[in-house]
């Protein structure tokens, strides 16, 4: 008998939603996006404390530190980010330039990385949509976050201009709908 295996579902909903992230569907059918799972109670640790210093930025900043909360008290993280290589080569001017001038550009690096082509940003909420439907679908609740991304990339985690993080849980009430900052 194995009584409350809610980590383990996590985790098994955590795999899930990877595999819904990978399938959606992407522009040209070209996959830039990168996924990763993160369940072991010390990288949990390691991330929170991150997303706690870059909540030292100010004010401004403090709902990192809420949010840090709630990557520990989840079972599972899971981690979608976007590896923009090339853009997709329509030139939609989305991302205020052509797709020529987008790959000569110089880069700016902040919380992330860019400029980035709009489309492969489209491919990346698709593939964060399709896997949080799936989650949402399996009674798992979840919440995207821009705050986990940004510490996941600061710690080098994903090697993705942009990422954003999706903190797992299984409990008798949802952690992530009385938030306080």
């Amino acid at each position: 008998m194995q009584i409350s295996p809610e980590k383990e579902v996590a985790e098994l909903v955590g795999r899930l939603m990877l595999a819904a992230a990978r399938t959606a569907p992407k522009a040209r059918g070209q996959d830039e996006i990168l996924t990763a799972l993160i369940t072991d109670p010390e990288e949990k640790e390691i991330l929170a404390q991150e997303m706690e210093k870059v909540a030292e930025r100010g004010k401004a900043f403090a709902f990192f530190k809420r949010d840090a909360q709630n990557v520990r008290q989840a079972e599972a993280v899971v981690l979608i980010g976007l590896k923009f290589e090339r853009p997709v080569g329509v030139n939609c001017g989305a991302c205020g330039l052509d797709c020529e001038r987008l790959r000569q550009a110089e880069k700016t690096s902040g919380d992330y990385e860019g400029p980035v082509c709009a489309m492969r940003l489209l491919d990346l909420g698709i593939a964060v949509g399709s896997a949080v439907s799936l989650a949402k679908d399996l009674c798992v609740d979840n919440r995207v976050m821009y705050t986990i991304g940004v510490a996941a990339r600061r710690l080098g985690w994903l090697t993705a201009q942009v990422i954003l993080g999706i903190p797992l849980s299984i409990k008798g009430k949802n952690i992530f709908f009385d938030r306080k900052t």
